[in-house]
């Protein structure tokens, strides 16, 4: 066995939100692209945990992977709707997935990647109509 059991459900669980949040990278501006990065990254953080451990880590990959991309999807339509390239959001979402990845292997914080993702893009949709008032004085002709 490779560790505890909590310890393995977490990194599997990281592991899958950095899934997740890669194939949102990709599917992000695709009609349809909420939806399907929900079933992909259940689906293959599912796979992630199922194929060398058994079903509790499936769960938590499914979770991960599905919340990871949920999450994904609202951060990247937000960088493309405000003016970023497709390329270059892509290539730094991909970047901050490996780094995902990366902390899945510190105890504990598998788990609160899977927390924080879906958070953060859940506080960032609330915010992505406002504008600061105070540069609009600066927009008169």
């Amino acid at each position: 066995m490779f560790g505890a059991a909590w310890y393995t459900a977490g990194l599997v669980a990281g592991l899958g939100t950095a899934l997740g949040v890669l194939i949102a990278t990709l599917l992000a501006a695709v009609r349809g692209g909420t939806l399907a990065a929900f079933f992909a990254g259940l689906v293959g953080g599912a796979l992630i945990g199922a194929l060398p451990w058994g079903w509790e880590e499936a769960v938590a990959g499914g979770f991960g992977g599905a919340v990871g991309g949920l999450g994904a999807v609202e951060i990247v339509r937000g960088a493309i709707g405000r003016g970023g390239t497709r390329g270059a959001t892509g290539l730094l979402v991909a970047v901050a997935a490996v780094v995902l990845a990366a902390f899945a292997l510190v105890p504990f914080l598998g788990y609160l990647e899977a927390v924080v993702v879906p958070a953060l893009a859940a506080r960032l949709r609330r915010r992505a109509g406002r504008t600061y008032a105070g540069l609009r004085i600066l927009a008169r002709d």
